[in-house]
């Protein structure tokens, strides 16, 4: 089931953009990001070895919080939830507006998009794969976007893997001013493709 009304949560009276609920999982929810009330816990996140392809590595709590005041003013940057609890982020942004426009012919209706997930602490099975899901429904169920554009680490292999589940399709390695990418696009058409071979 899906859910685009906007409501606000009973505690923080902040509005929930997205709702989508996986019957064998639980709940997941989208909200604008809040940098007083997320920004420490986005801190940890991208100290963490795993997360060394956001960039943040060794980047205190200021220098994030800096960054994303930037982030904030060019990009839509979402705060997803499961089951009430903070467990992913997301940043969608115009590829017309960012340095990979340099790399490729820009059409109307694409987005570009980054996520980062947040430490697993008790393993869900399925459980990256159902945020990428909530993440690409939520972006699709805009009628304006077409395409998505991605443009992860070609070092990432496992970012590499859930995108082509997902129906992403690789173009070509690019040298970007701060690293080697994988340029990849994944239509609504594509998706949906995806998800019917799973």
């Amino acid at each position: 089931m899906i859910n685009t009304s906007k409501h606000l949560t009973k505690d923080t009276l902040e509005e929930v953009v997205f709702t989508k609920n996986i019957s064998e999982i639980g709940t997941f929810e989208l909200r604008p990001i809040n940098l007083e009330k997320d920004i420490e816990a986005i801190h940890k996140w991208v100290n963490k070895e795993y997360a060394i392809y956001w960039g943040m590595m060794g980047f205190s709590f200021d220098e994030v919080k800096i960054a994303y005041e930037k982030i904030v003013k060019n990009t839509q940057v979402y705060i997803g939830t499961f089951n009430g609890i903070i467990s992913f982020l997301l940043e969608c942004y115009n590829p017309k507006e960012d340095v990979i426009n340099n790399y490729y012919n820009v059409e109307k209706g694409d987005r570009g998009m980054h996520i980062l997930v947040a430490p697993s602490e008790n393993p869900i099975k399925n459980f990256t794969w159902s945020i990428f899901t909530v993440i690409l429904d939520f972006i699709f169920n805009d009628s304006e976007v077409k395409r998505i554009v991605v443009e992860p680490d070609a070092r990432n292999y496992k970012i590499h893997q859930l995108n082509k589940k997902a129906g992403f399709v690789f173009q070509r390695i690019v040298e970007l001013p701060h690293k080697k990418a994988h340029l990849e696009f994944c239509t609504r058409e594509d998706y949906y493709k995806a998800l019917e071979k799973l």
